[in-house]
């Protein structure tokens, strides 16, 4: 059983160029798992623990460049070593602060990516490059119906050092903290289906769930019920008026123990 394949991060917009360097890259005996976007490659990055990240530039939304910020240390160094894919000459100043692995024109030739990650792998080896983490990860279930909103926290908390669980309704709330079981469940007062006070309300009659911190926010938005809000049973310092993603993120640090 082979336990030593090194590990690539392959993150592209374009599905054609994810299946064909990722065919390619396995077959020469890498473990590779495919990204499409810097969000999706910041949900995936920490429980996978790349060797290795093959990073396009031009994709929609954070892009490459966000996700680059997103990983890079104060000092200029990156959570993982970075290979930049890139059709554009113009980025110098971008890459000024930051120490990226290498550089490879895209279109790329399979034979010249090929070499340029073994390079980068003995390099970067032989130098003791490697991400620490926590030897316990905590587990969120996010509950929120904006899907923008959602993916946001998601990626958010995921970056933070959680391992997420998001979903869009109240029922889909309870349902994962019965089989995800969480350290604690963040969500919006009002969902579909279940307003949050109900999911509080069910955890606590269930065993398992019993234990599981919840924080709730969305208190002072148009939508939120008055018998909601008096139902609701938790901790003053777990609820939260607005939508505030850096408040939501702090206070869900506190009530879990995190920085």
């Amino acid at each position: 059983m082979e336990t030593n394949k090194r590990k690539l991060l392959l993150v592209d917009d374009d599905p054609s160029l994810l299946e064909t360097l990722g065919d390619f890259l396995s077959f020469e005996g890498y473990e590779v798992l495919c990204a499409t976007s810097g969000e999706d490659a910041l949900i995936k990055m920490r429980p996978f623990q790349p060797d290795l990240i093959i990073l396009d530039m031009g994709m929609p939304g954070m892009g490459g460049k966000g996700f680059l910020d997103r990983i890079t240390n104060p000092d200029g160094s990156t959570l993982y070593p970075v290979l930049v894919l890139t059709a554009r000459a113009s980025m110098a100043e971008f890459f000024a602060d930051k120490q990226i692995a290498g550089f490879i024109a895209k279109p790329c030739d399979p034979p010249d990516l090929l070499m340029e990650v073994g390079r980068i792998l003995f390099e970067t080896a032989s130098e003791g490059y490697h991400v620490t983490t926590p030897q316990v990860t905590r587990r969120l279930v996010v509950a929120e119906g904006e899907m923008k909103l959602r993916q946001t926290l998601e990626v958010e908390f995921t970056q933070a050092g959680f391992e997420v669980a998001a979903v869009a309704t109240g029922a889909d709330a309870l349902e994962a903290c019965v089989t995800f079981q969480p350290d604690a469940v963040v969500m919006r007062l009002e969902l579909e289906g279940m307003s949050a006070d109900e999911v509080v309300a069910l955890m606590k009659r269930l065993p398992h769930t019993r234990a599981v911190k919840a924080v709730v926010y969305g208190f002072d938005l148009p939508e939120a019920q008055l018998e909601h809000v008096a139902n609701l049973d938790i901790p003053q310092n777990c609820m939260i008026k607005d939508l505030s993603v850096n408040t939501i993120i702090d206070r869900t640090m506190a009530v879990t123990g995190g920085k």
